[in-house]
């Protein structure tokens, strides 16, 4: 009798557990449809504040006018603004809702120089300085649109705990979300969600390159080039004998390596010795311990260059990344709620427009209806050919993304397509693709702690005992490296 008694209290137990499961999982379904419907009914507010940013094109530090209408959009809708953190003008933490667990959204919004372009699917010239071609105007537009539906099912108390969208400027070369690390911002986090625009509908499961990028600076001495070219010392000569050294050491690092530059500053006239000439490093590689031998080497091959061509040299560190620290049992979550999501279908308008876009490829481009495609989650580590700050997030807190096809199938990042591309709708509807999963991710977290749990756990093992130190030192953030 005591075991019937057992056995029916268990089942009972089961029951109950099961049901309560199922309650939660109708409630997390029921949040996620009205976080999509919250961002869907708002999409044409969005879809203006992401075209206002990518008509400002506002390059790294210089991005006044679009954190500030960020910020105003998060203020307008309840968030306690925090502006010009960590020593960066256009950086801000905007908050809502107190206690745990703490959920932060990354957002960015500088554009890249030299790449103005029209919404056209011709190359023409624009009338900017520089464009969107990576698509921040459309990242720091759902970030925020995703944080806002949270704060809307906190504020009606149908989710408990604090949302964060952190305002992260000049992530193209100016590391803005290193400052944000490095000054502690992302200590109360529990974990930290982002996205990327791309080409394509992915979850980021591979990691990214770990990058150093620093100006060399060469200082000889100016004369006549021809009347007395014995009392000059040439600081072009200097950049030139540092760069056919680097270009010799090619052959000589890691197959992964990467190093590419480009030469700021090279004189006036030629028939004046240069006394100044500048060249302007960027440095990767795939493991950051690695990453730091090469860049020693890059430095003594311009001290050597110096000696060579009796000049002076100085460098300055203008940034530095880690790679990115994935973190599969996030990725795992917010798969399954980019699957929910569904990818972006064209209209006929713009199905004629992808068209034409890839008909400037170079490739053979993959059908234009990947765009509605959500590709299969994958187990890579290492891998990419691009570098971003959120490695240095990563290795912070349990960090996961995504990216959407805000470009036409086959589009490049930093091309004038890509600029094209995020001024139309096929930008603005990837876009809200991204709002929505980011924030029923979100739900998921805050709903159940044992997913952020799991995610401490797998960070924890991935990090090791290796302790955070930024690989571009304790310099303050670089506000004028794009000048």
């Amino acid at each position: 009798m005591r075991i019937i008694t057992l056995l029916l209290c268990l089942m009972g137990i089961t029951l109950i557990a099961t049901a309560q499961k199922k309650q939660a999982v109708s409630k997390a379904d029921q949040l996620k449809k009205e976080a999509a419907l919250q961002i869907q009914n708002n999409y044409d507010q969005y879809k203006t504040a992401a075209l206002q940013i990518w008509d400002y094109a506002e390059v790294g530090y210089k991005e006044v006018k679009s954190s500030a209408l960020l910020q105003q959009t998060l203020k307008d809708n309840g968030f306690t603004i925090e502006s010009g953190v960590a020593g960066m003008p256009t950086a801000f933490v905007a908050t809502y809702g107190s206690g745990s667990p703490v959920i932060g959204i990354l957002a960015e919004f500088d554009a890249l120089p030299g790449l103005s372009q029209t919404i056209a699917p011709v190359k023409t010239s624009g009338n900017k300085n520089a464009g969107h071609a990576c698509g921040h105007h459309l990242f720091g537009v759902a970030s925020a649109a995703s944080g806002i539906a949270i704060k809307q099912l906190i504020e009606q108390k149908k989710l408990t705990g604090t949302i964060k969208v952190f305002g992260c400027p000049a992530e193209e070369g100016g590391g803005g979300k290193i400052y944000l690390v490095r000054e502690g911002f992302f200590k109360s986090v529990d974990v930290a969600i982002h996205w990327h625009p791309g080409s394509e509908n992915l979850i980021s499961t591979t990691s990214s390159l770990a990058n150093i990028s620093a100006k060399f600076r060469f200082y000889g001495i100016s004369a006549h080039a021809s009347g007395a070219p014995d009392r000059g010392r040439s600081s072009l000569d200097a950049v030139e004998a540092m760069n056919n050294m680097i270009n010799l050491m090619r052959e000589h690092v890691p197959q992964e390596t990467r190093i590419h530059y480009v030469i700021t500053k090279g004189g006036l006239a030629p028939n004046v010795v240069p006394d100044f000439a500048e060249v302007y490093y960027t440095v990767r590689h795939p493991r950051k311990e690695v990453l730091q031998s090469i860049f020693d080497r890059i430095v003594n091959a311009g001290k050597g260059a110096a000696m060579g061509t009796e000049t002076r040299m100085e460098y300055e560190i203008i940034g530095g990344v880690h790679e990115l620290l994935i973190n599969h049992s996030l990725a795992e979550v917010m798969y399954k709620n980019l699957e929910m999501t569904g990818g972006v279908q064209y209209t006929p308008e713009e199905m004629e427009f992808a068209k034409k876009i890839q008909a400037t490829f170079d490739i053979t481009p993959p059908p234009v209806s990947n765009a509605g495609i959500i590709k299969p989650l994958k187990s890579e580590r290492e891998g990419g050919g691009g570098s971003t700050d959120v490695g240095d997030v990563s290795y912070a807190v349990p960090t996961v993304g995504l990216r959407t096809a805000t470009w036409v199938p086959g589009t490049p990042a930093h091309s004038w397509q890509a600029v094209a591309c995020g001024g139309t709708e096929i930008g603005t509807k990837g876009m809200i693709v991204a709002a929505k999963t980011m924030a029923m991710t979100a739900i998921d977290l805050f709903l159940y702690p044992e997913l952020i749990t799991k995610a401490k756990e797998e960070f924890e093992k991935a990090k090791g005992s290796y302790q955070y130190k930024p690989l571009l030192g304790d310099r303050k953030p670089a506000l004028n490296y794009r000048d």
